[in-house]
């Protein structure tokens, strides 16, 4: 029986909120302006090579590096010197960590007062020693583990060493078969508050069965198992959730290339608006679907797919 994410840590509310107020998920319309951003810059470079993403091993120029580097410190200004609530998920196509001006962006960003959650998709292939300084109320890891790039122990490490810090966290795996005997061992060899995610590989169909053996691992696996028709839907996107890339160039999500303005040149006004789109299948996007529960079901952990305590 999977142990998921029982006993789970109640969500910390953000410094200065008054005792007793109810606590807002970041991006929710609820929150008084609270605005959560995808931001996924011009980095493409990933020190992993799995066969299943278009971007394994691929090397990023020094030129593409600076221009990344750029892009990343200018956003973290902009949000910055925010007059309202933000919270961050950055997004990128490669490997964040790897890269100093990352790991400083999540630091800097963890301790601004306004910044209510900051987290980051990553394989967890880098030392995490430098989580000391965030302030871990709000840093948090979206990670993926890739079997056959990174030695099992390492990465089982990787987590334990978060969970001892306080780091909150998920960890997650792509369901290939392949992969289905590596998720069982993970499953149990993580601490039972951790929650073990898993992807349905993209364009494969799951058969009763074969979903069956997925949900004993992710009780929440139904979810990625099916597409989610959207067109018309209500949808959180363009309004309090918005994805940007290294220009500031605004857009609903990740999957619709319909641009709403610029970031940086005031041009951007949040509009809520059915999703344009007959499906959504991934994630961090319908996680932001108004016709699904998610938003109770993660309460407190969107964006670094935290489930809610059970029973709360």
């Amino acid at each position: 029986m999977a142990r998921a994410w029982l006993g789970l840590p109640a969500p910390v509310p953000p410094p200065g909120t008054p005792a007793g107020a109810a606590r807002s998920e970041p991006g929710d319309a609820g929150t008084g302006g609270h605005l959560t951003i995808l931001y996924r810059g011009p980095l493409a470079s990933c020190d992993y090579d799995c066969g299943y993403c278009p971007f394994a091993k691929r090397r990023d120029s020094p030129e593409q590096l600076r221009a990344d580097r750029a892009a990343l410190e200018r956003f973290t200004a902009w949000v910055a010197g925010r007059p309202h609530g933000v919270s961050v998920l950055f997004t990128p196509w490669g490997e964040g960590l790897v890269r100093s001006w990352y790991r400083r962006a999540l630091v800097e960003l963890s301790r601004l007062p306004h910044v209510g959650r900051v987290a980051i998709q990553t394989n967890l292939g880098q030392r995490i020693g430098w989580t000391a300084g965030a302030d871990l109320t709000k840093l948090a890891f979206w990670a993926t583990y890739h079997p056959d790039q990174v030695p099992y122990a390492r990465f089982l490490g990787r987590c334990r060493e978060l969970a001892e810090r306080g780091v909150r966290h998920s960890a997650g795996i792509v369901g290939l078969p392949e992969h289905l005997a590596a998720a069982r061992r993970l499953r149990a060899d993580l601490p039972p508050e951790v929650y073990l995610w898993v992807n349905a590989a993209e364009g494969r169909s799951y058969t009763d069965a074969e979903a069956a053996q997925w949900s004993e691992i992710d009780p929440l696996f139904s979810y990625s198992r099916h597409p989610h028709p959207s067109r018309g839907v209500p949808c959180r996107t363009g309004d309090t959730v918005i994805s940007v890339d290294g220009d500031g160039t605004v857009r609903r999500c990740h999957f619709v290339s319909e641009v709403l303005g610029n970031l940086y040149d005031g041009t951007f006004r949040p509009r809520r608006s059915p999703c344009p789109h007959e499906i959504c299948d991934c994630h961090i996007g319908y996680v932001h679907l108004e016709s699904l529960p998610l938003y109770d079901v993660f309460a407190g952990g969107i964006l670094e797919r935290v489930p809610a305590p059970q029973g709360r």
